[in-house]
């Protein structure tokens, strides 16, 4: 069932990631009608709605694009950045769209954020428990049953962290693309091009949530059937 679990998520994951590259790549070629950049899009988004204390800044990586409630900051990746073209302008305005859900106290972004400190503790402690039951077990038998209710304790904080995300990404998708439309950013054409490019994007998320579900799932079966 693990082995199961793991090739059916990379599968998905493999033809997501591919689905959405693919996506931005076609999109990357169509010209912008107004021939503003992603970042001239960022700026003008968080203008009209009124928010005049978020940076709009460059970060290096492709998709690495992300909004950073802590400094407040648009973090856009130089072809997003630089680009003049419906990928970059949807990219641009996504991630405006967490600054106004900051700015507009949007609370599933509050509970993301207020999780985001457990969820890194849970990483790093899943990856000590890993290293510790990979030498630990030449030496020592039966560490995983001890270390097992501490995995799906991580899982769970997971999982948790990977649904609440959904609404968040959904959300802010919606108001990019309200605001794309309003604003004249984007044609009819070139709208339907935006959804569809955030839509693979959003799709990103789905597969890392329900992966991360499964896990648990299975780490709890097994700690209820070793207690059969």
């Amino acid at each position: 069932m693990y082995w199961i679990i793991l090739i059916l998520t990379f599968g998905f994951s493999w033809y997501i990631g591919w689905k959405l590259k693919r996506k931005f790549r076609e999109y990357s070629e169509v010209p912008l009608t107004q021939g503003l950049s992603g970042k001239e899009v960022a700026e003008k988004m968080l203008r009209d709605n009124g928010i005049y204390d978020v940076k709009v800044v460059s970060v290096e990586g492709t998709l690495t694009d992300h909004y950073n409630p802590v400094d407040k900051t648009v973090n856009l990746s130089p072809d997003v950045y630089y680009g003049r073209n419906i990928a970059a302008a949807a990219v641009a305005a996504h991630e405006c769209g967490h600054a106004v859900q900051h700015a507009q106290a949007y609370a599933w972004l509050g509970l993301r954020t207020a999780l985001v400190p457990l969820q890194n503790i849970s990483a790093q402690l899943m990856n000590a428990i890993f290293m510790i039951l990979f030498f630990g077990s030449l030496f020592i038998h039966g560490l995983f049953p001890l270390a097992l209710p501490i995995i799906i304790g991580c899982y769970f904080i997971f999982t948790l962290f990977a649904f609440i995300t959904l609404p968040v990404e959904i959300n802010a998708s919606k108001r990019a693309l309200a605001w794309l439309y309003h604003s004249g950013i984007t044609s009819n054409q070139q709208q339907a091009m935006a959804a569809d490019a955030l839509k693979w994007a959003a799709r990103t998320y789905v597969v890392a949530a329900l992966s991360s579900l499964a896990m648990l799932l299975y780490y709890l079966m097994l700690f209820l059937g070793r207690r059969d």
